[in-house]
């Protein structure tokens, strides 16, 4: 079993930055690709960023594109989300994700493997 586990989130004021971890555990993780998400109360989990295996190619949702980065170190088994210039309405659980086999990186659904997520809020 596959095991992932969030950390980094935290309180943040408007226009700062934070990076979030993801540690990965268990068979077969180095060839995942991984993926970050969140969801807020009342609404979708909504896709944020994606990262294949190699960790060469990366896609991003419009709107957090220019402002986070994500990132992998598989040797370590760990990917990374960079958040920048925070806005209020980045506050949400954030989670990430992975999978061995997934034919569009942004659908949430393909993803077998879930952390349990951790909260980011961000102050006006």
């Amino acid at each position: 079993q596959v095991q992932l586990v969030e950390s980094g989130g935290g309180l943040v004021q408007a226009g700062g930055s934070l990076r979030l971890s993801c540690a990965a555990s268990g068979r077969a993780v180095s060839p995942f690709a991984m993926a970050w998400f969140r969801q807020a109360p009342g609404k979708e989990r909504e896709f944020l960023a994606a990262v294949g295996w190699s960790g060469a190619t990366t896609y991003y949702a419009d709107s957090v594109k220019g402002r986070f980065i994500i990132s992998r170190d598989k040797a370590k088994n760990m990917v990374y989300l960079q958040m920048n210039s925070l806005k209020s309405e980045d506050s949400a659980v954030y989670y990430c994700a992975a999978d061995s086999s997934i034919g569009n990186l942004r659908n949430g659904d393909e993803y077998d493997y879930w952390g349990q997520g951790t909260q980011v809020t961000v102050s006006s």
